[in-house]
């Protein structure tokens, strides 16, 4: 029987990197389209060996793409995290590093048209309903990859991407705080449940006997972290209303620590069942935020940033990530208008991703 063949762009976006398609060019319906991806990222194997992942949980991503019928945007970014081992594909979260690819990967794809020697991209995300405008260069009509901007986690220098996001505060659980709470205690510990652009468990290092500081390795040798960690992000995502999330890589688990090298707090982000070699884009709006509000676990551990737009400078396992957030403080507490980011992206490969086609027939 013949392989089904699907165009795809294979971009490095951020510090994640995966294939992005067409929406219109794959199965319509959840249960088919899961079974396309694990086929074309080759999860059920740590190293994704027949397929194009790459053997870690930032290589084995999706981005599918369409032009967006909604008020005010341009393009709809439908975001799949695969898993690398188990065969499971998770729809609930989105990407802010496979993000930076969706604009130059939308050009490429002729979905949107160049608008000059900069084009403003206004994306909306499938998965969770924000919106992101992105600002790519596209001199001479054509995606300008090559630049003097970098960002820790990747060699090199790139075209600066820059991404403004907006309607973040409670993305996936319509709530600032889920819980109603600064902080809960779960088997405990103290964290915050906070969801800014993504549901994340926040809690301090110190009250697992660690620094902060580990290094990724450390960490993911460290199996009694996690055998305490995953209960109380278990119970976690039932108190922000998102029900069983066992099988679910949301709501995340992050761990706060002083800063080390001149930055405003030191971060461990995990996805969940190991530690992000960097730190998310979605991620690093919300622990910013935990840093900008008072009394949540961030409180105590940094000098908070003074002003509105505040520059957070989170420190994290390759390096550091900035965000600059502009938000003010009232009555109702914190206010997030917006989070601006810069990253990169660079298209690496495009073609077609080949799968039985067994898999789309469902054999």
């Amino acid at each position: 029987m013949v392989q089904t063949a699907i165009p795809f762009h294979f971009f490095r976006g951020g510090t994640s990197r995966g294939p992005y398609f067409r929406r219109a060019d794959l199965p319509e319906d959840r249960e088919t389209l899961a079974r396309v991806l694990v086929a074309a990222v080759g999860s059920g194997h740590k190293l994704n060996i027949d397929g194009i992942g790459g053997g870690a949980a930032v290589t084995t991503k999706v981005a599918m793409l369409s032009r967006s019928e909604a008020e005010g945007c341009d393009i709809d970014y439908f975001f799949a995290q695969v898993s690398v081992e188990d065969g499971l594909v998770d729809f609930k979260p989105t990407c802010g590093n496979i993000l930076s690819g969706v604009g130059p990967a939308a050009l490429e794809m002729g979905l949107i048209a160049p608008q000059g020697d900069v084009t403003r991209i206004r994306i909306r995300s499938v998965n969770t309903g924000a919106k992101v405008e992105a600002v790519v260069r596209t001199p001479g009509g054509e995606v300008e990859y090559d630049g003097d901007a970098a960002i820790d986690g990747v060699p090199g220098t790139a075209a600066p991407i820059f991404l403004n996001f907006m309607d973040v505060v409670g993305s996936s659980t319509g709530a600032l705080l889920p819980t109603g709470a600064l902080r809960d205690v779960i088997d405990g510990i103290e964290v915050t449940c906070m969801d800014v652009a993504m549901p994340i468990c926040i809690a301090r290092a110190a009250d697992f006997g660690l620094t902060g500081y580990e290094t990724i390795e450390e960490l993911d040798a460290n199996r009694d972290f996690y055998a305490r960690m995953e209960p109380i992000r278990l119970e976690a995502g039932r108190r922000m209303g998102m029900g069983d999330v066992s099988k679910s890589v949301t709501p995340k688990f992050a761990m706060l620590a002083p800063p080390r090298n001149g930055g405003t707090v030191t971060a461990r982000y995990f996805m969940p069942w190991n530690c992000h070699p960097t730190m998310a884009v979605t991620g690093a709006q919300c622990l910013a935020s935990c840093v900008l509000t008072p009394g949540t676990v961030a409180e105590g551990l940094f000098t908070p940033p003074e002003g509105s737009p505040a520059l957070v400078l989170i420190e994290h396992p390759g390096g550091a990530i900035d965000v600059t957030v502009d938000y003010e403080t009232g009555p109702d507490g914190f206010v997030l208008k917006s989070a601006g980011l810069l990253r990169t992206a660079r298209l690496l490969a495009r073609g077609e991703v080949m799968v039985p086609a067994g898999v789309w027939a469902g054999r």
